[in-house]
């Protein structure tokens, strides 16, 4: 954790932003996979973990505004827990580490805000995203889990979007530190995949990368030989094959819990085929046009269309598209090739804060995402400013069903070449991923570099 200070000065800007009422803050329980004591996992809410640090279940917290106290709720471990769990710093000992003096047990909880609702004082919380936690606000403060979303504060919401949107120094290092294990996870993928291997195989060098440092995988693993599935988490046991191409999407979270985000698509083969070689190129001219656009004041929308107009120029070239690649790009005839975003947030969570809202996070206030395909699914879009960390991923894919659908729907017959497209059914799909920091000055790539152009991708495989 950081120093006393740091938490301490988070938790007086963000009362200072609010300004009044009262802060509840929900920590995370355990939870069950499929009886009460075989347990996921605990993974600490990251908001929790931004103003309080402690990464122990059965938490809660209150920033009481207008009486100026900041309490943590919970009860402490038992001598049954502690047979099981070992010795546990004390509710005190943890507060005290983050610059908080009072404790309270958890049953006192619900009498506190039962006080501050008798008394008409405003309670601010964020949406929750698990079903205990739903449960648990609905006996807290009587709001039903369906009324919940709306319910929030969006006044508290937006505290909290622009307090952790923007990355301190401290913070990057620890970014950058998860971003390294993500590295070398990538890196012994690229150095396994061969043919005879498995799907299940690499996702297992791949996870142990991470457990060796103590890390836990941001998301998990996509590992697949299908890589126009965008988010393909079945990964198999039959054995890859020749000519195949490997998509690893996976990151980490170091002890901190803050995330590093990388896709490699690799060659089952030694080498890529000349066909796959091709594609991989044209990514790669996209991908670094989108990072030599990167700086602040710039809209990451029209960082996401440069990538869209490389690839319809890439298209244009193979004779898979026709017309002009902006024009094309800006219609959206491209989005066939990219269905995706070029990016998101990324910091405590790998998707940072999507469970305070996606367009929230990455939109303007006031500004609303597109409802057209493609576009629809741009998770960033808004103005870089210094301090944001963020994913660049751009990714060709070649998915039988949406030509099909889009041949019959007769969409973007200027400037698509559906004739042509029916050679390419097969190809699969590509992505390559990397993380980055805007700051004054620019921007510049966040951690170690990993292999991306074709040839340093085949380097790596065949050490």
């Amino acid at each position: 954790m950081f120093a006393k200070e740091t938490y301490i000065e988070r938790r007086r800007v963000l009362k200072q932003t609010v300004g009044s009422g009262l802060l509840l803050f929900l920590g995370n329980t355990e939870t069950g996979r499929n009886y009460l004591d075989n347990i996921y996992h605990f993974r600490q809410d990251s908001t929790f973990l931004y103003y309080f640090a402690s990464d122990y279940a059965g938490l809660a917290a209150i920033i009481d505004i207008d009486e100026d106290k900041e309490i943590i709720f919970g009860d402490e471990l038992t001598i049954d827990d502690i047979v099981w769990t070992g010795v546990q710093p004390t509710i005190k000992e943890k507060c005290e580490r983050v610059g908080i003096t009072e404790t309270r047990p958890m049953a006192q909880l619900a009498v506190y805000l039962k006080n501050a609702q008798a008394k008409g004082q405003t309670i601010h919380f964020l949406p929750p995203y698990r079903g205990e936690q739903q449960v648990w606000l609905q006996e807290l403060l009587g709001v039903t889990p369906a009324a919940q979303q709306a319910a929030a504060s969006m006044k508290f919401i937006r505290a909290v979007i622009n307090q952790r949107n923007y990355k301190s120094d401290e913070e990057i290092a620890q970014i950058e530190e998860a971003i390294d294990v993500s590295v070398d996870m990538h890196c012994a993928a690229m150095r396994a995949v061969r043919p005879g291997v498995t799907e299940s195989q690499i996702a297992a060098i791949v996870h142990a990368e991470a457990a060796k440092h103590g890390f836990d995988l941001s998301f998990p693993i996509i590992a697949t030989v299908n890589g126009q599935t965008l988010h393909n988490h079945a990964y198999g046991t039959t054995p890859l094959k020749e000519g195949q191409m490997f998509l690893l999407d996976s990151g980490c979270e170091n002890a901190m819990h803050y995330a590093g985000d990388l896709t490699t698509t690799m060659p089952v083969g030694k080498h890529f085929t000349e066909q796959q070689r091709i594609v991989c190129n044209i990514l790669r001219r996209a991908h670094l046009a989108a990072v030599d656009a990167l700086k602040p004041g710039v809209e990451f929308r029209n960082v996401h269309n440069i990538v869209l107009t490389e690839i319809a120029k890439g298209m244009t070239d193979l004779g898979l598209m026709k017309g002009n690649p902006e024009e094309a790009a800006l219609a959206g005839a491209a989005c066939m090739f990219l269905p995706h975003g070029l990016g998101h947030m990324m910091g405590l969570d790998v998707h940072d804060m999507e469970n305070l809202g996606e367009v929230n996070v990455g939109y303007e206030e006031g500004r609303t995402k597109s409802t057209q395909f493609g576009f629809k699914s741009l998770r960033l879009a808004r103005a870089l400013e210094p301090g944001f960390v963020f994913t660049v991923e751009p990714g060709i894919y070649f998915i039988p069903d949406l030509i099909d659908k889009w041949r019959a729907e007769k969409q973007f017959t200027d400037f698509i070449c559906y004739d042509k497209l029916d050679a390419w059914r097969n190809f699969g799909g590509i992505r390559n991923e990397e993380d980055y920091l805007v700051f004054e000055g620019g921007s510049r790539r966040l951690g170690k570099y990993k292999p991306m152009a074709p040839e340093e991708i085949e380097a790596e495989h065949n050490a």
